[in-house]
């Protein structure tokens, strides 16, 4: 077996998302005076590679004590759409589909876009075209991965949505209006609204921005943000996927490692009530635990 890490190094240098804070990292105890070194770490959970959980951008589902194992490890492949790729790009199901590595129905999807080389501590390091600047897809792409069961999906970029899609049209409108000049079109032109139906209350909710995140994750489509390291080496090759974030309650994103194990079977299965996110009295009723992808 051969384990590929697509995490990026942490450390106090780190970037959250805009308008994130940073690492905090300090000595609680020394050496010197206590014989043990003790730290604490003051971090937001959308800081390095992390994934979000629903409870993130919709009502009362998915923290990250609620997603069962098999729901965040199992067989997946890392599609390599970078040739297409400039600043604001959009991806198309169709970039996926061309691209020389099978996606099957009900797989983990990583979204290779080559903007990882802007991170932090990289060569190229660019961090405003990083977070402000990079691809992403629209409601055409989201409407394909839920038709096509993506159990998750991660992406070397600053978010899920495309940047101009998220509220960072509204924090830089300098970067907007030149996203504008470069389309033709204004941001809500461009993208255009989308409505869906609010699973608890019913409630029809037409948005224009962060589709990745309001719609997507009340169908239980989450995804993880700034996958890196040596994603490089896992171009256009399947693998069993696996993210690893905290198992703590209540946690609506958490930073995690994710990883690539090549040369074993792809069937996966969680095993016992911790591994399938049962989580015992507290949150079961008449013998149906409320643990699981969406977290109902």
């Amino acid at each position: 077996m051969k384990i590929v890490d697509l995490s990026h190094l942490m450390n106090v240098h780190t970037p959250g998302w805009v308008g994130y804070a940073g690492n905090k990292m300090y000595y609680a105890q020394n050496l010197q005076t206590k014989m043990i070194v003790a730290q604490r770490i003051d971090t937001a959970l959308h800081v390095g590679t992390h994934i979000d959980g629903a409870m993130h951008g919709t009502d009362g589902m998915g923290d990250m004590a609620s997603y069962p194992l098999d729901y965040l490890v199992g067989p997946g492949a890392v599609v390599d759409v970078s040739e297409h790729m400039d600043d604001w790009a959009v991806i198309t199901p169709e970039m996926i589909e061309k691209a020389p590595v099978e996606v099957k129905e009900g797989d983990i999807l990583i979204i290779h876009t080559g903007w990882h080389r802007y991170w932090e501590g990289q060569p190229q390091q660019d961090l405003v075209r990083y977070f402000c600047m990079h691809p992403g897809g629209g409601i055409e792409l989201l409407d394909w991965m839920i038709q096509k069961k993506i159990k998750w999906f991660g992406i070397d970029c600053g978010s899920g949505d495309h940047a101009m899609n998220t509220s960072i049209r509204h924090m830089r409108p300098d970067l907007a209006a030149r996203f504008e000049k470069k389309v033709g079109k204004s941001c809500d032109e461009f993208f255009g609204e989308y409505t869906y139906t609010h699973k608890k209350s019913g409630r029809e909710v037409t948005e224009n921005i962060f589709p990745f995140h309001s719609y997507a994750f009340q169908e239980g489509l989450i995804h993880a943000e700034n996958v890196g390291g040596d994603i490089e080496k896992m171009l256009n090759q399947r693998a069993v996927i696996g993210a690893f974030p905290w198992r703590y309650e209540g946690l609506e994103a958490c930073p995690c490692r994710i990883v690539c194990f090549q040369g074993m079977d792809e069937s996966v299965e969680a095993v016992g009530d911790v591994a399938k996110a049962i989580m015992g009295p507290r949150r079961i009723a008449s013998g149906v635990s409320t643990g699981g992808p969406d977290g109902r």
